[in-house]
């Protein structure tokens, strides 16, 4: 075929294309009709032209070396290991271990793992040199592919205290940091944000905020790469945008710091959007999200199995959610080519507008003292709360839609004696340096005022 082909073919500008939409309309409003808003304050329009595009960032998500990765709390360290060998027989490509007390020992957890080739992610539910210095000589002695990560400021979101104080904390991750045999030490976790219903630009600004927090800090001394925690939700394009943006961000406040510009993001489903009944439409949900993940150019993905709102983890759940990665990977291809979204008009346009509305907030909590500042005056929290109301409203009006719970629900549907964990947030009452964030499901006045009436 001759590349000259469309040669013989007039140019259609964007104002040719808009011309013949609105003669297709007959008499309709264009914005009305085919502009859609979103809770970004970015409008959808019906398409999108290069000529309506400078020149904009090239930003290359690689898609090829996504790993499908493994979630598993820890709680015994023989019990982790055989968990850890079954899972990687099982299809899983990575780990990532959370740790929920000091006796679980790595050598144990790790033992006849093949530490140089499986990429290992440990988080803790507490802060302790000691504990990450025999992470540090275990990865180091066997040469394994281990990150760490230690979110200070994260926990103190999310449990509204530090692990010990300020200060204690502070010093403790400067010893963390020197540990250079660990690709990563230090994490940034925007799944805190997303649960609790915070839109994609305050997302984006938030962790932004929350590592320049860092960066004021320990500044050049943060030699390893930093690691980005991230939630996908149903938003398939934007979500893919999201991850694009938080790239092109973080190495934009990086540069500026003269500090690592790569990243590495593990990302997972929301938990916003899932639902105790009809619990099987939460596959399809996070299908959809793993793939957003993948085409955004996470690095690790693990999957949030159907039942985990009232299940313990469990063997089926874990396998069903393990095999969806599975499928996109073996079976949909989604790592046979690098950056497929280049050249989306429409992707583009997105992260170009998420990027630059996130700065622009990104800027003013600078401004106005910071985001430690700002959590501790409960700005923060008061925002995202906003946010989440705002979207609870439209979901409770039926504009949100979750399909088998404010539409197309089966009123037979039955949840109440398969409950194993409770589904809903425990608010619990103590003494809290800052207001905690916590999750906040769209679903949950439905489900409480459904499982009183069973």
């Amino acid at each position: 075929m001759s590349k000259s082909l469309f040669h013989e073919f007039d140019a259609v500008s964007a104002a040719q294309w808009k011309q013949k939409i609105q003669v297709d309309l007959k008499g309709a409003d264009y914005n009305e009709t085919l502009v859609t808003a979103t809770h970004e304050g970015i409008d959808i329009t019906p398409f999108y032209h290069r000529e309506n595009f400078g020149e904009t960032q090239v930003i290359t998500t690689k898609t090829t070396n996504w790993k499908v990765t493994q979630h598993i709390e820890v709680t015994n360290a023989s019990e982790a290991n055989n968990t850890i060998k079954d899972v990687l027989a099982r299809g899983a490509e990575s780990v990532v271990l959370q740790i929920t007390n000091e006796d679980v020992t790595i050598t144990e957890m790790l033992a006849d793992i093949d530490v140089q080739t499986v990429p290992i992610h440990i988080e803790m539910d507490f802060l302790s040199v000691s504990y990450c210095s025999d992470i540090h000589a275990f990865a180091k002695e066997n040469a394994a592919s281990i990150t760490i990560g230690v979110d200070l400021i994260g926990n103190l979101a999310s449990t509204g205290n530090w692990f010990e104080n300020l200060t204690k904390d502070h010093e403790a991750l400067a010893q963390i940091l020197t540990f250079d045999d660990l690709k990563s030490v230090l994490t940034v976790r925007l799944d805190t944000y997303q649960n609790a219903g915070a839109t994609m630009v305050q997302q984006l600004a938030y962790a932004l905020a929350h590592a320049n927090e860092y960066l004021n800090h320990f500044g050049s001394t943060i030699t390893n790469t930093i690691t980005f925690k991230v939630t996908v939700g149903t938003h398939y394009f934007f979500e893919i945008a999201k991850l694009r943006a938080l790239r092109h961000l973080w190495s934009v406040l990086a540069k500026e710091y003269n500090i690592q510009q790569a990243c590495i993001i593990i990302a997972s489903p929301s938990k916003r959007n899932k639902t105790l009944y009809d619990y099987n439409v939460n596959m399809l949900r996070t299908t959809t999200e793993c793939m957003s993940a993948v085409l955004g150019g996470a690095d690790f993905v693990y999957n949030l199995p159907y039942d985990a709102l009232y299940h313990h983890a469990n063997e089926f759940g874990d396998r069903i959610s393990r095999n969806q990665l599975r499928v996109l990977k073996d079976e949909s291809y989604f790592d046979k080519t690098d950056n497929p979204t280049e050249g989306s008009y429409y992707i583009e346009s997105i992260t170009q507008q998420l990027a630059e509305k996130a700065l622009t907030l990104f800027k003013d909590i600078e401004a106005n003292g910071g985001f430690l500042k700002q959590l501790k005056a409960e700005t923060i929290q008061r925002k995202i709360k906003e946010s989440a109301a705002k979207e609870q409203a439209l979901f409770d009006e039926g504009k949100e839609i979750l399909l088998g719970t404010n539409k197309y629900p089966n009123p037979k549907d039955r949840m109440k004696h398969d409950l194993e964990i409770t589904p809903f947030s425990k608010i619990e009452v103590e003494k809290v340096v800052v207001i905690p964030i916590g999750v906040r499901r769209l679903a949950t006045k439905i489900e409480k005022e459904r499982l009183k009436n069973e």
